[in-house]
């Protein structure tokens, strides 16, 4: 680096501007103070540590340049401006702390840290950029030194020839510093962050806008004294005490407009407002307000789709007035804003103010902090109150970069597999670990403010069940669940193909309701449990084969020996299986009538558990039907005198017939695998099962004896699992 060497005008500059700066900040700044800084610039400039920007810029020059704008127009003192000009020195930090105090070298440490995330290229358009630079600033000094600093190089750089650094810089004046000037109630600088971004990115609309404001200044600051003048005289009749004033609206301002609107210069109605401010009593200001309103609607014709009522809802940041555009002198629309001077300062002071009138603290968070800074800044007595604030903000949050230098946002304890699930499911599945600032780490390191995360993949890596307990953000939970879903399904296939293919190559018949068996046998609730143990291995495959031969053979033998064939013409007889119905059931009839003789009606077989009622027969006898019978809707037409209320009671071992019709493919084994669900079941009895097939599809009707309704319909969903089955019908 070249030794740094002044200019005859920068000398000249840099003196007048020390001076100036000696002036502003009085006394705070000891004689002490001075020497020691010069001593540590001389040094700098000696040791060849010091050199010019990448505009040619002088660094002492502008940071007694940064200082003047943090002393003038933020009202930074002392520590303030000492840490803007030792900055450039980049001296040690302990010599720092030493020499001028803990709250500089904290100043100065912040600004170095900010320096370094620069160096990771971040997008610095994203809110979250703008969000990690505040969680980096553990005083806030730091931000409102950066704010001036950056201030200042937009004014320098006006005749640069580097272009490409000029829109770069021009850029985070726009998208980053202007925000936050914004946000700390900064507003005229945010005012002229945003003008001179414009000049240099859209020179173009920027001089454009320029030419015409100076062009129609003469002739609008004579239409404002036109418009105002009646209106002055009616609030001074009526009693008012109040001021106006007129306010042009920035370039930036009339060009965002512009291209909102899609509309030329000529197209903005409000290049300009007439502010009516009120010094009113707080219990009469909403009164008066709305009678200047009305003053101004009378001597004017106001558009009715541009009246803004914030005065009786006032804006989420506190802003109240009431807005008004009137048709004026020679037929142009004038906006008119109505406000007393508590409002107005609220307005041009920003939540701070607000708060200051309620005499309560904001919502917690960002705007809350931020204008707290404000309040103290504000304080013009008091401004060594700032020194006392420390950084508690996003304390629940960090912010890290991507290798490109996007940002993300993750929630404190976030780890880098929380990481990698961002990024991708697919990184996140075969994640194994990280490189973070250059060095490696686990999926389980834990991400810090600042870190840039570069994610390490392998294709052996698969997610496991631990990692729930490493991932913090649900959504990174959400992606490890489906991720071990969709393997244990995989793992569940492989398995069940697996299987298959071990019975096929002993010729052993593979049957669904006999693995079903299985699979209770062992112990299993489901299906998938049972495959994926088999496929890690846990269960040896043919440990499995063996107890399925046993099951398969016994269940094989609980039934006369049917050959493996199709549902064409098949018919089966159970002559040993009578029905015989006990009298244990309880059935009660009409309300409380029990032991009444009655039989269950034949068309629709109604058994325990079934919603019944009771149709009286011409001989006195009580048929019990289902209550959903296809007779039902008869009988109650034409004979509802007879109908009588059932209901069961009491339950005993009564069994019941009742009739299945079953449609599906004929699959070779279908009746097989029918007939062995049947047989397995408890207190089932199969009566009789007759089923015909054509063109591939079977039908037939399936007679058991059944308890209640409850084993009935298990039965039933046993049955519709059978591969094949299409349909089951209760008859």
């Amino acid at each position: 680096m070249e030794r740094l060497t002044f200019t005859q005008d920068e000398k000249r500059t840099a003196i007048d501007l020390a001076r100036k700066l000696r002036a502003s900040v009085g006394g705070l700044i000891s004689r002490d103070d001075e020497r020691n800084v010069f001593k540590c610039l001389k040094a700098a400039i000696s040791g060849e540590t010091m050199g010019r920007d990448v505009f040619g810029l002088n660094p002492i020059v502008s940071s007694l340049q940064t200082a003047a704008i943090a002393v003038d127009e933020i009202g930074l003192k002392r520590d303030g401006v000492l840490a803007i000009l030792l900055y450039p020195t980049a001296s040690d930090n302990d010599d720092i702390r030493q020499t001028f105090g803990e709250n500089v070298a904290r100043i100065i440490h912040g600004l170095c840290k900010i320096q370094e995330l620069y160096k990771k290229s971040p997008v610095i358009e994203s809110e979250n950029f703008r969000n990690l630079l505040l969680s980096f600033a553990e005083d806030m000094r730091v931000i409102l030194i950066m704010i001036a600093d950056r201030v200042n190089l937009m004014r320098q750089i006006r005749d640069t020839e580097n272009t490409e650094a000029k829109t770069e810089v021009s850029d985070e004046a726009s998208y980053l510093y202007a925000p936050l000037a914004h946000k700390l109630g900064l507003y005229k600088l945010k005012s002229e962050l945003e003008d001179l971004s414009l000049k240099y990115l859209e020179h173009d609309a920027y001089y454009m806008i320029k030419d015409k404001l100076n062009a129609t200044k003469k002739s609008r600051d004579a239409y404002i004294e036109r418009f105002i003048a009646p209106i002055d005289e009616k609030l001074k009749a009526a009693g008012f005490k109040f001021h106006m004033k007129g306010r042009t609206k920035s370039i930036h301002s009339i060009w965002q407009k512009m291209k909102k609107q899609q509309c030329a210069f000529e197209g903005v109605y409000d290049l300009f407002a007439i502010r009516i401010i009120l010094d009113s009593p707080v219990e009469l200001e909403k009164v008066q307000c709305w009678q200047v309103f009305a003053i101004i609607t009378d001597m004017y014709q106001p558009n009715p789709k541009r009246m803004r009522d914030w005065l009786s809802v006032p804006k989420s940041n506190g802003y109240e007035s009431l807005h008004i555009t009137v048709l004026g002198p020679e037929n142009k629309w004038v906006e008119v804003q109505i406000r007393t001077e508590r409002m107005d300062e609220i307005a041009e002071r920003g939540l701070a103010a607000h708060w200051r009138y309620k005499g309560v603290k904001g919502e917690s968070g960002l705007d809350e902090w931020l204008n707290s800074i404000r309040t103290a800044l504000e304080n013009k007595d008091d401004l060594q109150v700032i020194d006392q604030f420390k950084m508690d903000l996003y304390e629940d949050e960090v912010f890290v970069f991507t290798p490109k230098g996007d940002l993300m946002k993750f929630p404190k304890g976030a780890t880098v597999l929380d990481f990698a699930y961002r990024v991708h499911s697919n990184i996140g599945d075969h994640c194994t670990g990280a490189k973070i600032n250059d060095k490696v780490v686990t999926f389980r390191h834990i991400l810090k403010n600042g870190d840039q995360v570069e994610i390490m993949t392998s294709a052996n890596q698969k997610p496991k069940q631990e990692w729930l307990n490493i991932v913090k953000t649900s959504r990174a939970k959400a992606k490890v669940r489906m991720a071990l879903k969709d393997m244990m399904v995989k793992d569940g296939a492989y398995a069940k193909e697996m299987f298959e293919r071990r019975l096929k190559n002993r010729k052993i018949e593979f049957d669904e309701s006999t693995v079903s068996h299985l699979i209770k046998k062992l112990g299993f609730k489901e299906a998938n449990d049972f495959y994926r143990r088999m496929a890690d291995g846990t269960l040896d495959v043919n440990d499995v084969i063996e107890k399925y031969q046993e099951i398969l053979q016994h269940d094989n033998n609980a039934l006369p020996q049917q050959p493996t064939r199709s549902a064409e013409g098949f018919n089966y007889e159970n002559p040993n299986e009578e029905l015989a119905r006990s009298s244990d059931d309880v059935l009660v009839i009409d309300r409380n009538l029990k032991g009444v003789d009655y039989s269950l009606a034949k068309c629709c077989h109604p058994i325990y558990g079934d919603d019944v009622f009771g149709f009286v027969t011409v001989n006195g006898g009580i048929k019990i039907h289902r209550k959903d019978c296809p007779n039902a809707p008869e009988l109650r037409k034409r004979f509802g005198y007879r109908i009588v209320k059932a209901r069961w009671s009491g339950k005993g071992s009564s069994q019941y017939s009742t009739t299945l019709k079953i449609i599906g493919n004929d699959d070779i084994g279908i009746v097989n695998n029918i007939t062995s669900i049947i047989s397995k079941e408890e207190k089932i009895m199969m009566r009789s099962i007759n089923i015909d097939s054509h063109d591939g599809l079977f039908s037939g009707n399936l007679v058991v004896n059944v308890e209640d309704t409850s084993r009935l319909e298990q039965l039933i969903k046993k049955l519709r699992n059978v591969k094949g089955v299409k349909q089951i019908i209760r008859i």
